[in-house]
């Protein structure tokens, strides 16, 4: 499989999201083969430097605030690259919770028929279920309503119970792109929790990279999702019901979040099963996903092995 070239599919930001390394902004990735992935960022030229000496990993251990001071203070140029064309993992290893909020966004609630909450309605995805923002989807057995979302993520830098809204951005290390990728047969027809339409392997597509959180004002970015080069959801983070800083303090009423977990944050409108008539994935198709300042994640979806 071939891997973009970074620099090719960089999205014009605005000025504050734009690169600002050695002041603010880092994009941490994760490079190398499914399992055996190394810590890295990116540089101003859009290259990725390896991290290795100075970090085991990208994940809970390492995104604290002094971990992260630390590696904002070092020269890029100092660092190693990583080998042309390598693989990029999920940018975060080993989440001990994947939590999504449904419906988190006014003008997806409508499309789908439904009223919009007045709490945030939250499920789990399984942590297996991430991989890499280039990766391909596996269509799952006995599959026929495979659908797309594009949303946001955050990941959690330190340990958080019953935080106050207040203080909520101070357990955020930052965001990245997520596919919610879903099965809808399984998730409205089965019966139970949505979670049997949102856990099957390969369903959590995240990267390419993390932008740490000093970087990025989550609260007005423009978004796209695109299926075989045609635009299928547009929108913007603007229109989310529950902002970030409400979802770390309400999440933390019901459970404690570790440091490098991950919360996806609900879709824009324009799922195919929103569109007249409904529109779902099939085997041979790429879906390409774009937030300002977040860079650009695609996948195509094959058929599941065997």
């Amino acid at each position: 499989m071939e891997f973009p070239d970074f620099e090719s599919i960089a999205v014009p930001v605005s000025r504050a999201a734009t690169q600002r390394w050695g002041e603010i902004e880092m994009k941490l990735v994760r490079f190398g083969n499914a399992g055996a992935e190394k810590p890295g960022l990116i540089d101003t030229a859009g290259k990725i430097r390896d991290l290795s000496a100075h970090v085991p990993d990208i994940g809970g251990a390492t995104l604290g605030k002094e971990t992260l001071d630390r590696l904002r203070a070092l020269d890029p140029a100092s660092l190693p690259f990583a080998p042309e064309g390598v693989r990029l993992g999920p940018p975060v290893s080993r989440p001990w919770s994947f939590i999504a909020v449904g419906l988190n966004y006014a003008d997806h609630a409508r499309e789908t028929g439904q009223e919009i909450p007045t709490e945030p309605i939250l499920f789990n995805k399984l942590g297996n279920c991430i991989c890499g923002p280039y990766d391909d989807v596996l269509y799952p057995k006995n599959s026929d309503r495979m659908d797309w979302e594009l949303e946001i993520a955050f990941v959690m830098g330190k340990r958080a119970r019953y935080v106050e809204e207040k203080d909520a951005m101070d357990y955020v290390a930052g965001y990245a792109i997520c596919n919610d990728v879903s099965e809808r047969r399984f998730q409205m027809k089965r019966n139970g929790q949505w979670m049997k339409g949102k856990c099957a392997e390969t369903f959590g597509p995240l990267g390419p990279w993390l932008v740490t959180a000093d970087a990025i004002d989550p609260s007005n970015l423009a978004m796209e999702l695109k299926i075989n080069g045609e635009s299928r959801q547009q929108g913007s983070t603007s229109t989310m019901i529950f902002s970030v800083p409400y979802l770390v303090a309400y999440i933390t009423q019901f459970c404690v979040l570790e440091a490098g977990d991950v919360i996806t944050t609900g879709t824009p409108p324009g799922v195919g099963s929103g569109m007249k008539p409904p529109q779902y994935l099939k085997a041979g198709d790429v879906m390409e996903l774009t937030i300002d300042g977040l860079g650009t994640q695609r996948q195509t979806v094959v058929p599941f092995p065997g």
